[in-house]
């Protein structure tokens, strides 16, 4: 009973997107394990609702072969043919430099499926990720050090580019599920070997350090989790809500500058917030968080006229204003 409220909840997820603004271009991700089945299983069935009503979705599917494994192609024969039994078109690309690097294979992963997506104007990108994939990647970005807007980047929808989404409309499932439907429907699901690979630290996370976290700190820490990722999400999108309003009030009306006054009274992690928004939203430079205290830190401590080079950006300060321009090499 559980697992048809979920697709109940899942089909719900993804039609509702789709009607916002009909996007009817979608892009499907897949790996050929068995949250990609699943995903699968239920995108045919919305396509089957959507085509009672006479609506229609045009689905592509999209692979990336990181090499990882010796029987990368039968993998991929394997998928083509599911997908050709079923009447789906799917690209297949193949990643050459091949590195066990998760954060490097990402990158290279989502730079091709975006300009794909972009290439062939699909406005959905829909991915296979569960609540399994969302803990591990909060263990995985605590580890690295980043901050609230790492942990919590892995939701529902994101927007990526001006008339792109990606959607991940498991991430309320687990794989224990994602493996029940699977087996439900008689899904042909491909045995991974690279998933007991111990060198990628994902299959480490998954096959080590969450069963110990379980058996010897707290059996509902997958529970505890989400609930921390659920509200600090909410208190994350409050910040930023601050931020873009602050950011309005504070900007130049003609040249690229900040009213500095203003930030200095927020607090701490709303100046940084806000400084960061606006180096990014005017130059596409995203400074680390270091550098952006030191800013704050010479504005707090300015001498009229005085300058702050990073990189190619220079930043002029005045007793008022704070103006960034990007320095162009000169031969």
């Amino acid at each position: 009973m559980c697992l048809h409220l979920n697709i109940d909840n899942i089909n719900k997820t993804i039609h509702n997107i789709i009607n916002k603004n009909y996007h009817n271009h979608i892009l499907v991700a897949i790996s050929g394990g068995q949250d990609s089945m699943c995903l699968i299983k239920f995108m045919q069935n919305l396509k089957k609702q959507y085509k009672l009503t006479k609506k229609l979705i045009h689905t592509e599917y999209i692979y990336i072969d990181h090499q990882w494994k010796s029987n990368s192609k039968q993998q991929i024969q394997h998928i083509i043919h599911y997908l050709d039994s079923i009447k789906e078109p799917i690209s297949i690309y193949q990643i050459k430099d091949i590195t066990t690097s998760e954060n490097q294979c990402r990158i290279y992963r989502y730079h091709i499926i975006i300009e794909h997506a972009i290439k062939f104007k699909k406005s959905i990108i829909i991915t296979a990720h569960t609540k399994t994939d969302k803990i591990e990647t909060f263990f995985i970005n605590l580890f690295r050090g980043t901050g609230i807007e790492g942990i919590t980047s892995l939701n529902v929808q994101r927007k990526l580019k001006q008339g792109i989404d990606i959607v991940r409309p498991l991430i309320t499932t687990t794989r224990e599920n994602s493996l029940w439907t699977c087996k439900e429907f008689h899904m042909p699901v491909w045995s991974d070997t690279s998933n007991y690979n111990y060198h990628i630290e994902r299959n480490r996370m998954r096959y080590e350090l969450m069963p110990y976290l379980k058996n010897y700190f707290n059996k509902k820490i997958e529970y505890n989790i989400n609930y921390l990722l659920k509200v600090s999400y909410y208190e994350n999108e409050y910040v930023k809500q601050s931020v873009v309003k602050l950011y309005l009030n504070s900007i130049h009306k003609k040249y690229i500058g900040l009213n500095h006054p203003k930030i200095i009274k927020q607090s701490f992690i709303i100046q940084i917030k806000i400084i960061k928004f606006f180096l990014f939203h005017n130059t596409r430079y995203n400074l680390q968080t270091q550098k952006i205290i030191r800013i704050i830190e010479t504005i707090k401590n300015y001498k009229i006229n005085s300058y702050i080079n990073f990189k190619n950006l220079k930043f002029y300060i005045t007793k008022n204003w704070i103006y960034v321009t990007i320095k162009t090499n000169t031969n």
